[in-house]
């Protein structure tokens, strides 16, 4: 794996003081690497799971050219020979199941069902609505622009050929993915083991749920929201509570973390004066390195790789503030560990809508304003901001359904501006 050092001494512009956002993600990619482990999995249980191979696939689907809707296979040349209508004798019925072996001669044609395999000369399906029946069933007679030739027929493989990749390595499996498994008869398939990730909180004020809250304490949240964005990601959790701001009882958890698990997750402890142990630590304990992000909410940030016993974990080192652990969580820890568990994920999409109050902004870092994305009165859409935007303030995550980001450069939006919104739809 490449050190963070050596990562960021080939970076010229490289500030821990003021880093971008872009520039702390490129390096946290640079170091983060997918676990090795695989297992083998029965599909029903690989939901959710990340792909560790190409699935190629045994058989063309469909295996047979067949007809895509109920109707009436015949020989496209009958749409030539006949002007106006078409005429037919219709000489038998093609069930899907089962083979119909009587190939139809010029100016014939077989009823035939959906998903049953296309008679040999038939190209071509009409419609059962499209068609007139007459003579007792035995003849059918429609128009001759009704359809075209190769109408209504699913091709051979026309889905997936024979060894051809039905699903790529990487990939974290949804219900439809499970479903095509088996449509290849393809009962186990492997994929990535599960990430292990610890997670704790540290300071002497917090308090777990539960007990009394003294003078000058607040309960823990973090560990909540932190558990909450972990099960979302499908990861194999370590809660190892709250670590009170003592060096031996921090060594102790970290060394704990790191021999059991893939990576790290702490809340607290990573500001610029802080009274506590935190900082001194993670410096001890591996190639770690403190950022203060050029972003709001969440600019202090720890984050790198320590060491124990022959074992090593990826650390990240969160703020304390509830709505900054939330929105590092998402805007750099997410996009980590879906590369420590081998995944593929492309970066959410942005929409561009109308703000619909002026926000006041600075140059010179990227916001990430809570907001709620509505429908507006004339069409559209439009976003607003939760009310106060202080990191302290959780309820602010709570009541939107959006982020408003706030570009690094972009200065104050006015009213009726134009901005990206991303949704928390798929993120969280």
């Amino acid at each position: 794996m490449p050190s963070l050092q050596s990562v960021i001494s080939c970076l010229s512009d490289y500030d821990p003081s003021a880093l971008p956002v872009a520039q702390a993600n490129a390096i946290i990619g640079n170091v983060v690497e997918p676990v090795r482990g695989t297992e083998q999995l029965a599909i029903r249980a690989a939901l959710d799971r990340v792909l560790a191979e190409d699935v190629i696939s045994p058989i063309d689907v469909p295996a047979h050219d067949n007809s895509a809707m109920d109707g009436y296979a015949f020989a496209s040349a009958a749409l030539a020979s006949q002007a106006t209508d078409v005429v037919l004798e219709v000489i038998g019925t093609a069930y899907a199941g089962n083979t119909y072996d009587v190939a139809p001669a010029a100016g014939q044609a077989v009823r035939i069902m959906t998903g049953a395999v296309m008679p040999a000369s038939c190209d071509t399906v009409v419609p059962q609505e499209f068609v007139e029946v007459q003579a007792g069933g035995n003849q059918i007679r429609f128009a001759a622009n009704a359809v075209r030739a190769g109408d209504n027929r699913r091709l051979r493989g026309e889905d997936l050929a024979r060894g051809q990749a039905a699903l790529s390595a990487g990939r974290i499996l949804q219900p439809a993915d499970l479903g095509l498994l088996a449509s290849l008869g393809v009962a186990e398939i492997k994929v990535r083991r599960r990430l292990r990730v610890a997670f704790f909180s540290t300071g002497d004020e917090l308090r777990s749920i539960g007990d009394p809250l003294d003078p000058g304490c607040v309960y823990d949240s973090n560990r909540y929201t932190l558990h909450g964005m972990l099960r979302r990601l499908n990861v194999e959790l370590i809660d190892m509570g709250v670590v009170r701001d003592d060096p031996a009882a921090l060594e102790a958890a970290f060394r704990s973390a790191c021999e059991n698990a893939d990576a790290i997750i702490t809340s607290g402890g990573v500001s610029v004066g802080e009274a506590d142990y935190t900082k001194q630590i993670m410096a001890k304990l591996g190639d770690v390195t403190f950022w203060k992000i050029a972003m709001r909410p969440g600019r202090p940030m720890a984050f790198g790789r320590i060491a124990s016993n022959g074992r090593e974990a990826m650390l990240f080192g969160l703020p304390g503030n509830p709505v900054a652990v939330m929105v590092t969580f998402y805007h750099f820890v997410r996009a980590a560990l879906h590369r420590q568990m081998g995944a593929n994920v492309p970066p959410l999409p942005m929409m561009r809508v109308r703000s619909v109050a002026a926000i006041r902004k600075k140059p010179g870092r990227t916001e990430y304003q809570r907001g709620i994305l509505a429908p507006a009165a004339e069409g559209g859409w439009e976003v607003r901001i939760t009310g106060q935007q202080g990191s302290g303030v959780l309820r602010s995550m709570s009541e939107a359904n959006c982020f408003i980001v706030l570009a690094h450069e972009q200065d104050t939006v006015a009213a009726g501006d134009t901005v990206d919104v991303m949704l928390f739809d798929g993120l969280i």
